[in-house]
Formats: C-alpha cells, structure tokens, sequence
C-alpha cells in the first residue's frame, strides 16, 4: 500500500520538456512522488534533479513510450521505487508538418505508434495498479487540432484524435473502478515543440494567433499543468470522460 503522507505515485510522459514538464513540477510541488519518463534520459534526470533541489522527491527514466518492452520496464522501476502507479499524465508525443500526398508509411506509422500506440502502452502498463487500489486518475494530453483539424498535419491530427477515443473509451469502461480518465487538448501553447515548428516556418508569428487568441496572450505549459493537476486531484473524482480545453477561448 502507499503511503498517503508521502502523496500519490504518478508518473509523467515526455517530462523532459515543455508542458510534461511543467505537469511534474507541479505534481510534486503539491506533495507526490513523481516519476519523469522521456526519451531523452539525461534531460529526464536534470528535470528530477531540479524536482529534488526544490525539496520534491522525483524519479528520472529514459524510455520510448512506443516500444512496450521499455514501458514495461520503466513501469516496474517506479513500482521498485515508490509503489504501485495511481496517477498517469500520458504527454509524450511527437508532431511533424507535411503535405498527405507525402506522407510516407513510416511516418504514418511512427506517429501513430508514438502518440497513440504509446499512449495505450504506459496505460495498459499501469491500469492494473489502479484496478487493485480502486482508485486511480489518467490525463492524456491530446491537441486541439484533433477537434479542428489542421493542413500538413493528417497524421498527427489522426493520432490526436485516436488519444480522445481511447480516452472517452476507458472512461466508461474504468468508471465503475475508481478510475477517471479525461483528456487535455492544448491549444496555441508556447513550447520548444512550438518555437521549433514556428522557426523552420511551419507555424505563423506568435502575435499573429495571439491577435485572435479571445484571451489575447499565448498559452503557457503552466496552464496545462493546473489543468491536470486539477484532474489528477480527489476533487475531480466526478470527471471523466471528459475533452477539457485549455485553449483560451478558442471555439472548436
């Protein structure tokens, strides 16, 4: 069993960077023992050291969310660790702009395989925790380009889109379990995934969209992780299923 006094075990997709890790941060500011999974293992452990040197207690792990092997692996490391998983932030995801006539079968399957197929892996991985405990609480990060859609985008879109389905899906299936499941669809947020797709010009001037952004500013990784860390709460035991838009002020 897990020690409450020492808060929940979560564990945080694509933590390294950008709103996955600005979901760690706040999680382990509020009190829980947060394991960081990225791919990009040492920028996963400079984000736990700074988790550490704040007084949280984090856990850094290289894994690539779309090979279940290593998810499998990462998943019995943060049991070894902290205890069995009863908070899941699914971020890790990856984008790419190009044209559907030139989008080749290896990029089709590499997005679906990252972004929708590791979604499915790190909560397959750790539903069963969740199911003994008779609690648990799952965020996926999906885009609002999936409730849109998006030019050069198919695959991606498609992706994002199969991120909200499955979400709605576990909803109804783990409800009666203790488990909610709900999804965040970003908008417009300033990331390092956005500020390298605006400079090889895949994406307009941020004043531009921000000129007709209804709350007049970008939106910041620190947005999404009060989001989600209001989900991840007790308090949102009455939520699920849900797509919560954090967009600010974008109609879809």
């Amino acid at each position: 069993m897990t020690d409450q006094s020492q808060g929940r075990v979560v564990v945080v997709t694509g933590a390294a960077s950008g709103m996955g890790l600005a979901i760690g941060q706040r999680l382990a500011a509020t009190g829980h023992r947060v394991a960081m999974l990225d791919r990009d293992g040492a920028a996963a452990e400079k984000a736990t050291e700074e988790i550490r040197a704040g007084g949280g207690n984090a856990l850094g792990l290289a894994v690539d969310v779309s090979d279940r092997g290593l998810v499998d692996e990462a998943m019995n490391k943060v049991r070894s660790e902290f205890g069995p998983v009863e908070i899941l932030v699914t971020s890790a995801g990856i984008d790419e702009f190009v044209k559907f006539t030139d989008i080749t079968l290896d990029d089709w399957n590499r997005m679906i395989a990252v972004n929708l197929t590791g979604t499915f892996n790190c909560i397959q991985s750790v539903v069963p925790d969740m199911l003994e405990r008779k609690w648990g609480r799952i965020v996926t990060i999906s885009s609002s380009s999936a409730q849109s859609g998006a030019v050069r985008m198919a695959h991606y879109v498609a992706s994002k889109g199969g991120v909200i389905g499955l979400t709605k899906a576990l909803a109804l299936e783990l409800a009666p379990k203790g488990i909610t499941v709900n999804t965040i669809p970003p908008g417009f947020i300033v990331t390092p995934m956005l500020e390298r797709a605006k400079d090889r010009g895949d994406l307009p001037d941020v004043e531009q969209v921000v000129a007709r952004t209804p709350v007049r500013r970008g939106g910041t990784a620190q947005d999404i992780a009060y989001a989600a860390a209001f989900l991840c709460s007790d308090e949102a035991g009455y939520i699920t299923g849900q797509a919560i838009n954090v967009n600010g002020g974008w109609y879809l």
